[in-house]
């Protein structure tokens, strides 16, 4: 586990400035973050396609490529997603289990003053470096909608996977949903709700890079942030700044 201490030691003063250069997110953070996203484009693409064909092909081998294509995507994604997890337990303070579920007292705090931003009621959001505290637990509720459509998924596949096959080994999470028509729907839905958070993420991800100017989308790819100092030693304190001079 990252300590504050060895936090501080990887901050980068800007000269002349108040800002700090904070490595934040690592390279399997990244990784794993372009790799769910290209899988999501790519099995949307091709699940709207098994769904309703709107192609008409003359190769007979035509869909069952579409579906091999979704079925080796669904596993890169797979994979992404458990490598994901997996390193919220071994990467650096900003990639951790802890800031997606609030465990933390000053977690919970800050629940309040994100929320405040977002609704108008702060100008400035307040200073975390990582994802905020609201932000965290939205995250956590996409990682669970990832978890039913790689279930779901799987449980779709697993019927009609060729005898022999491991997947069928996983028929047994399709009475889960009730029958086949369910899981499909689930799925169907699950997909179209990535898709509208995908619209969102990238709003919001480009809105708060300008409102907090510093470098939120660009940090995706370089790992770095530009922050104020306080925000690594004091998260949120701008929103407890805030709330003390209302009061």
């Amino acid at each position: 586990m990252t300590t504050l201490a060895e936090a501080n030691r990887r901050i980068h003063v800007v000269p002349s400035s108040d800002l700090a250069r904070v490595y934040v997110w690592e390279w399997p953070v990244r990784i794993t973050h372009w790799l769910i996203a290209a899988s999501i484009i790519v099995l949307s693409a091709t699940g709207i396609y098994i769904g309703r064909p709107f192609v008409i092909s003359h190769s007979a081998t035509f869909m069952a490529t579409v579906k091999t294509v979704h079925s080796y995507t669904a596993i890169v994604f797979t994979l992404a997603v458990a490598s994901r997890i997996a390193w919220m337990f071994v990467g650096n303070s900003y990639a951790r289990w802890y800031n997606f579920i609030p465990v933390h007292r000053h977690r919970r705090k800050g629940l309040v003053g994100t929320f405040e931003f977002y609704v108008f009621l702060l100008r400035k959001p307040p200073g975390y470096v990582g994802h905020n505290p609201l932000a965290g637990m939205t995250y956590l509720l996409v990682f669970l909608l990832y978890f039913m459509m790689i279930t779901t998924g799987f449980a779709l596949y697993s019927m009609s996977a060729p005898v022999g096959s491991p997947m069928r080994a996983f028929q047994f999470l399709l009475p889960l949903f009730g029958n086949l028509q369910a899981a499909r729907w689930i799925h169907h839905v699950g997909m179209w709700m990535l898709l509208g958070f995908a619209v969102h993420h990238v709003y919001s991800s480009i809105l708060m890079s300008q409102v907090e100017a510093n470098a939120t989308t660009e940090s995706i790819f370089s790992g770095y942030k530009f922050v104020p100092r306080q925000d690594v030693t004091e998260p949120g304190f701008r929103a407890d700044k805030a709330r003390r001079r209302r009061a």
